[in-house]
């Protein structure tokens, strides 16, 4: 398996090496044996480490992994859904920029850095997968050896042809499975909130009104967690500036992990009261609905940077600032969205669409 140098000769192979890796998909209609297909080429073909290959879900809010080869074949665990701006693959897609780093180990966005420690990683290249303006997901891959940047260029050529594969492949899909029936994306979020709560007495309050793609996919995700705690009664009301979503569960010993859930979601808008003499637990998620951003044009533009990996010494570069009020900015950012962290931050100016 030959490793990927900058001569010109060589880009050559490799651009033929790549056409063996399309052969092998050719003709499929099949989304996941095609993300399995390019994967597996790059480890074999290009000596990579780990190849993996993540696709938009419906819903345009979360990257499924699809397929992984090399150090792990596994497509479930921590980065098995990806929510659309976290991490740098859920950034790349968000962004829709390539990316590529020789010092993986070094770089402030890395998930798990001693990973890539002890299997020696260096070199990070990811690619968005882009068709007529569409997100379909994102491409990676994860080597020993340094990966020069004319590799990016490579890899585009590859990732043009898998797009359109996956697009076809998608598109075939979707006709086969259509129906008169609407898709359940496209249900009020009441309606979805039904589907989910099974067990549960529901109620609407309020003129329900369109919601950020982001702030959907999380009340679906915090209504599966309360649907395996044996949810008994939920209620979904809007407000002019506000949704909120009340539900009553049994007593049970502990809410960490559904906590946790929700502190991920939507920083700063759970409330829970334990109520021991019905021998219950009310909670309250109450989240922020505002059309207009609270931030500066500056404090956006900066969050953005931090959504490209810039650090705050680049940013200030950047900017031609210094990096004293690059600090100054991302406090008033967090203090403004009730956020503990840059991450909640930056995830909550996302779910309001701000960036």
């Amino acid at each position: 398996m030959a490793e990927f140098t900058a001569d010109p000769n060589r880009i050559l192979f490799d651009l033929q090496q790549v056409n063996e890796i399309a052969q092998g998909f050719s003709g499929c209609l099949a989304p996941e044996e095609i993300a399995r297909s390019v994967t597996s080429g790059l480890v074999e073909k290009f000596s990579g480490a780990m190849a993996r290959l993540w696709l938009l879900e419906p819903d345009q809010t979360v990257l499924k992994l699809v397929a992984s080869s090399g150090l792990s074949t596994r497509i479930d665990g921590k980065f098995g859904r990806v929510p659309l701006g976290a991490y740098k693959v859920g950034k790349i897609a968000l962004n829709r920029v390539s990316f590529l780093s020789n010092n993986l180990p070094a770089e402030s966005w890395v998930g798990d850095r001693a990973w890539a420690i002890e299997n020696n990683i260096s070199g990070f290249a990811g690619y968005p997968l882009v068709a007529n303006d569409r997100v379909l997901g994102v491409l990676v891959m994860f080597s020993c050896n340094p990966l020069e940047p004319a590799f990016l260029e490579v890899l585009q050529t590859l990732c043009t042809i898998v797009t359109i594969s996956l697009d076809t492949a998608i598109k075939s899909q979707q006709q086969q499975s259509s129906t008169l029936q609407p898709r359940f994306s496209e249900w009020m979020l009441s309606d979805q909130l039904v589907s989910v709560l099974k067990q549960a007495r529901f109620t609407l309050v309020g003129t329900e009104k369109p919601l950020s793609p982001s702030i959907v996919y999380g009340f679906l995700k915090v209504a599966e967690m309360l649907e395996t705690l044996n949810c008994t009664y939920g209620k979904l009301m809007y407000g002019d500036d506000f949704v909120s979503l009340d539900a009553i569960v049994p007593m049970i010993d502990s809410l960490d992990e559904f906590k946790r859930l929700c502190d991920r979601m939507f920083p700063t808008a759970l409330q829970i009261q334990l109520n021991p003499d019905r021998n219950v637990i009310q909670i309250l998620l109450k989240v922020s609905i505002v059309e207009s951003s609270v931030l500066s044009d500056r404090e956006i533009e900066i969050l953005r940077l931090l959504t490209q990996g810039f650090r705050d010494r680049d940013i200030a570069d950047q900017l031609i600032i210094s990096e004293s009020t690059v600090k100054f900015h991302l406090n008033n950012v967090m203090s403004k969205l009730k956020a503990r962290t840059r991450y909640q931050a930056i995830y909550s100016a996302i779910v309001q669409g701000w960036i």
